[in-house]
């Protein structure tokens, strides 16, 4: 049986006691507090624009989101997914170059440098050892020297009709929302119907219990690397239909490091790997996108959105915790 094949596999449910109700509970309570904020100060906060552009801001971090929900369900790290979404837009748009005829390999470019740096990341994580946050912090420093001995500006430009995905909808859906739904439907059925992700979730629960087993550990953790790497190029390709080109910078200021850890914590995954759900994940994303979009509205400064979000995860992890340290104790 092929490798392909074999993850395809139909498996029972993984983390069948987890659930992500709690995250979405608390992402329609945060979203009916700035509905009453936003109107009691005269504003509309439930409007179609409003609603499309709080889902059109998940986007970019919910592609990254996934990918590094993936790794740290596997007990691992992705400090390199910001630099690789610099890389993945300027590839997009450097190897488009305004041509539309040009589409197809300027996204293919992209998915193959975000598939490289997992690769890379994957390889010196489970075949040399070294430590997840150390081995990418670390190809993160080499993505960043690469992009800025080469580029000190916007580079390429990719053409009108590239930036439907950016901009246009179907049916009043965003085509970058349809595009994170397709990204989210398929890793939930790898994660939650396949073979891999029964595979994941040990690795992540017990290592040395999951090699015991029977289960490369060591091909778990590069290919939950390389999909992490192919998710943080799709963001870069959705980043480069918005802004029309590529950009050495447009990742690390975006923030998307932490910011992805931050909804995967948020989102009630465990950063020792091995328990949570990729739902959770989704629904901290929108709650993060719903803030933002009050903070806008409000005209609120950087620091103070920093300030709030801080709060908001700190809680979150608090109470994470709580609820585990409460699951784990012995009845009385």
């Amino acid at each position: 049986m092929t490798a392909v094949a074999g993850l395809l596999i139909r498996r029972p449910r993984i983390g069948r006691h987890q659930s992500s109700w709690p995250v979405w509970l608390v992402l329609a309570l945060v979203f009916g507090a700035s509905w009453i904020v936003v109107n009691g100060a005269g504003g509309d906060f439930v409007t179609t624009r409003n609603l499309q552009n709080i889902a059109l801001r998940s986007v970019a971090l919910g592609l990254v989101a996934i990918g590094q929900t993936l790794v740290v369900l596997a007990g691992s790290l992705d400090m390199s997914v910001a630099y690789t979404v610099s890389m993945s837009a300027i590839a997009t748009s450097v190897v488009m170059d305004g041509r539309p005829d040009r589409m197809v390999l300027g996204v293919a470019a992209a998915l193959a440098v975000g598939a490289a740096v997992g690769l890379t990341n994957g390889l010196v994580i489970a075949g040399l050892g070294v430590n997840a946050f150390i081995a990418t912090f670390g190809v993160s420093l080499i993505v960043r020297g690469a992009l800025n001995a080469t580029f000190d500006n916007v580079a390429g430009s990719v053409p009108a009709g590239f930036q439907t995905l950016g901009y246009g909808a179907v049916g009043g859906i965003p085509v970058g929302v349809l595009l994170l739904a397709g990204v989210v439907a398929a890793a939930w059925y790898l994660m939650h119907r396949a073979r891999f992700g029964y595979h994941v979730y040990a690795v992540g629960g017990n290592l040395e219990s999951a090699r015991l087993s029977g289960i490369s550990t060591l091909r778990v953790l590069v290919a939950v690397h390389v999909l992490c790497g192919v998710c943080a190029a799709l963001s870069g390709v959705f980043l480069a239909s918005r802004l029309g080109a590529g950009s050495p910078w447009v990742g690390p200021q975006g923030g998307y490091d932490l910011e992805s850890i931050a909804a995967v914590v948020l989102g009630g995954v465990a950063l020792g790997g091995g328990r949570g759900r990729l739902l959770g994940t989704i629904g901290s994303v929108l709650m993060l996108a719903v803030v933002d979009s009050v903070f806008n509205h409000f005209e609120a400064n950087s620091f103070l959105r920093t300030l709030v979000r801080g709060v908001i995860i700190v809680g979150a992890v608090a109470l994470y915790a709580r609820r585990g340290d409460r699951a784990q104790q012995p009845p009385s």
